[in-house]
């Protein structure tokens, strides 16, 4: 019985360590350059609602927010908003809300 069980164990973590790398691969990041100069790095996860962004050296985590159409994303007093259509905007540091874009690396 105790070889049953070390068969089914090791079939187990097999079967959860392909299910991890799986979830590992799920993941977008975008860098935007925006009007103002200000360049940020943002993070989504598919099983994750939360947004992870690095602005100004510094990393926040923007939880979701009810918007009508697109995405809003706020918190440690970063706004990101992503529309359906239209300019994502940032509003950071007590600055003014400023117009983003997306770079887009060749050879990536």
């Amino acid at each position: 019985m105790g070889r049953h069980k070390a068969i089914l164990l090791a079939i187990t973590m097999l079967a959860g360590g392909i299910l991890s790398a799986r979830q590992a691969d799920a993941q977008t990041f975008r860098t935007y350059r925006c009007a103002d100069g200000t360049q940020f790095i943002v993070g989504f996860y598919d099983d994750d609602k939360r947004a992870f962004v690095q602005i100004d050296g510094e990393p926040a985590t923007l939880a979701k927010r009810l918007t009508v159409s697109g995405a809003r994303y706020s918190g440690s007093g970063i706004t990101l908003r992503i529309p359906n259509s239209g300019a994502t905007t940032v509003k950071h540091l007590k600055r003014p809300a400023t117009a983003c874009a997306v770079i887009e690396k060749a050879g990536l």
